[in-house]
């Protein structure tokens, strides 16, 4: 009998367990035959889901490659700058820190190979000392050694932008492994989150393929799949709603209203957040005594664990409940925050039984308009903000929303004042929004959505049957 082939999926951070781990890709390669490995560098023990793993043990990068992939980052940046002659990409730079010597010295030297390699020849010399400093490390090693052990016939990365991930696809590459990645978030290619290297590359679409071999000259249109992305898969999959009884037994709410969502934002995306959820509230409580009967389900960001909502939450407890998402905080740090398959389902029915979301400028309107329903987008400054030179205009102009064919694919909210009659808009006549919204869904994602997971698998099949 041929042994089936073995596909390792590299699990290098929380980030693609959502997509690989609790969606439907481990069931649809499993059916089409493949031996599926999580290659897993995350505190999750994806055992208890009953799945084949192998845990990494020591993920330690060369001390050097933070600082090249730091340099990379902003020379990638640099070089779009004079290529398309748009300063947008300065937006996407986080600010040097130096509150350590570590860290002065650290954005120093970044700034200095910054400074002497922004051409396409420096680019070249950065990220080939990557792949020469990675080589170096004992985890490098550990990888050749798991790989030579087990010998998968594929090694396919769920994100494209951990150190981690770059010594365990070098080390494929060193055995003449075929190496793969999956471009993670909508908005990552125009802000050069781009660091590992692989042979393939998955994409969510036709303008991502495009996006891809327009910011790395160097991949070649073959070496791209457009597969869709997994992470709205579930939304099409009604088995998993409850009844709108249960749903609000269960988060104690009340029968006889009607729901809006308020979807948070983390704390650099949205500083002020808060106070765009408190002018909604009361937006809604004016709403409600003009007759309407309205309350508000705020989500918040899932890895905001922050109190920072903790006033307005109090003070207007009469409309707004809030669902915390299902995440579990397994480590100290950010990327130890990690999804779990509860909240997926308990997203998708926080969207099916609200009539919309309103938040500042997420991929939630892709999730609400797999339901049918509107998105509401908040644009305009708060009076008083907490830091001077953050403004809504930074976030729509990054490069991912000019993908908007149709600027009424959103309810636009443009001052505190309009904010009722946005909400009561979108909850009487929605129907033009969201037609809108899903020209936009099929522009940023492969439709249909729901069968990303055996694109990818088609991919995968493709790939190693050559």
């Amino acid at each position: 009998m041929k042994s089936k082939p073995k596909i390792f999926i590299l699990l290098p951070d929380g980030i693609g367990l959502r997509n690989f781990a609790y969606s439907e890709f481990h069931t649809i390669g499993e059916k089409e035959n493949f031996d599926l490995v999580f290659w897993n560098n995350t505190p999750f023990d994806l055992k208890t889901l009953g799945f084949t793993e192998i845990k990494i043990g020591n993920s330690k990068s060369h001390p050097l490659t933070e600082t090249y992939k730091n340099a990379r980052k902003q020379i990638e940046l640099n070089l779009n700058i004079r290529r398309i002659k748009d300063r947008v990409y300065d937006t996407y730079r986080f600010p040097f820190s130096y509150n350590t010597v570590k860290k002065a010295i650290k954005s120093s030297v970044t700034q200095l190979m910054t400074f002497t390699h922004s051409s396409p020849f420096g680019l070249a010399r950065i990220r080939k000392k990557i792949r020469q400093e990675e080589r170096k490390t004992l985890y490098y090693h550990q990888c050749l050694e798991t790989l030579q052990k087990e010998q998968p016939a594929l090694v396919f990365c769920t994100n494209q932008r951990p150190m981690t991930a770059i010594a365990p696809l070098l080390a494929a590459q060193e055995l003449g492994i075929p190496t793969a990645t999956f471009i993670f978030s909508w908005d990552n290619l125009p802000k050069a989150t781009m660091v590992v290297e692989t042979d393939y590359y998955f994409v969510w679409s036709d303008l991502m393929q495009k996006e891809l071999l327009f910011y790395y000259p160097y991949i070649k249109k073959e070496q791209v799949f457009v597969t869709g992305t997994p992470q709205f898969e579930s939304h099409f999959d009604k088995t998993k709603i409850l009844s709108r009884a249960n749903f609000f037994k269960q988060h104690h709410l009340d029968l006889d209203k009607r729901y809006i969502c308020y979807s948070g934002d983390d704390v650099t995306t949205c500083p002020d957040d808060p106070k765009y959820l408190e002018e909604v509230a009361l937006a809604v409580r004016e709403l409600n005594k003009k007759g309407h009967s309205l309350g508000i389900i705020f989500r918040r960001c899932p890895v905001d664990f922050s109190t920072r909502y903790d006033q307005v939450l109090e003070k207007y407890k009469d409309v707004i409940t809030p669902i915390v998402p299902l995440w579990e905080r397994i480590g100290e740090g950010w990327n130890t925050i990690l999804p779990t398959p509860k909240d997926i389902d308990l997203q998708m029915n926080v969207i099916a039984h609200t009539e919309l979301v309103v938040n500042l400028g997420s991929s939630m309107v892709f999730d609400y308009v797999a339901h049918h329903k509107p998105c509401a987008f908040v644009n305009y400054d708060v009076g008083q903000k907490r830091i001077t030179n953050w403004s809504v205009k930074k976030i729509y102009d990054y490069v991912h929303f000019r993908s908007m064919p149709n600027k009424e694919a959103v309810l636009w909210i443009n001052s505190p004042a309009e904010i009722g009659a946005i909400i009561a808009k979108g909850l009487s006549n929605p129907s033009k929004v969201v037609g809108n919204a899903q020209k936009w869904f099929e522009v940023i994602n492969q439709h249909p959505p729901q069968e990303a997971s055996k694109r990818i698998w088609q991919a995968i099949n493709a790939i190693i049957s050559k």
